[in-house]
């Protein structure tokens, strides 16, 4: 007996299908996908190839731990960048995403958020990338007039937690 499988509610066909060709281990699809036979051998043809990857990598970003080789590669690829042009963007240089994506070395912790992110930021559009710029510049020139009108440093003390005093104390307090 077949198990039958659903995707918003909708029958899909009978049996997921592993998608080799984007490098990575266990992506199955469900559907926007045909099998042809041509001279004996099967092939699949993929629809929307390009979102079903920007899916693949926002699902690698915001779902898993860490990544591994393969899904770093994968990332790049999809991003269209070139190890050097990767590097350049997070700040390393070209060895160090090839030992990444050979698995020769982790990432570090800052290196791998930050290519989440410049990730994350290549699936904008070009619209919703200069509201983002706005809205980064307008908190930043908040936190820069906070800056500019800080007449004392912050004042804490310790009760039950810690907390902020007003300004005007001199001195960290216990309780």
């Amino acid at each position: 007996m077949s198990e039958t499988f659903y995707l918003n509610g909708e029958e899909v066909r009978n049996e997921p299908v592993l998608y080799r060709a984007c490098g990575l281990d266990e992506i199955y699809l469900l559907n926007g996908y045909d099998l042809e036979d041509h001279d004996g051998e099967q092939y699949m043809s993929v629809s929307k190839m390009e979102e079903l990857h920007q899916a693949i990598g926002r699902y690698l970003v915001t779902h898993r731990k860490g990544l591994a080789p393969k899904e770093i590669r994968f990332l790049r690829n999809t991003m269209n960048l070139t190890q050097s042009e990767l590097a350049a963007k997070l700040g390393n240089n070209a060895q160090s995403v090839a030992r990444w994506e050979n698995g020769k070395c982790e990432v570090p912790g800052s290196s791998e958020k930050l290519l989440r992110l410049v990730f994350l930021a290549s699936l904008l559009t070009e619209a919703e990338m200069l509201a983002l710029k706005d809205f980064i510049n307008s908190n930043l020139s908040e936190l820069d007039e906070l800056d500019e009108n800080m007449t004392a440093q912050g004042r804490f003390k310790l009760g039950d937690i810690w907390e902020e005093t007003p300004s005007d104390e001199r001195m960290l307090s216990y309780a």
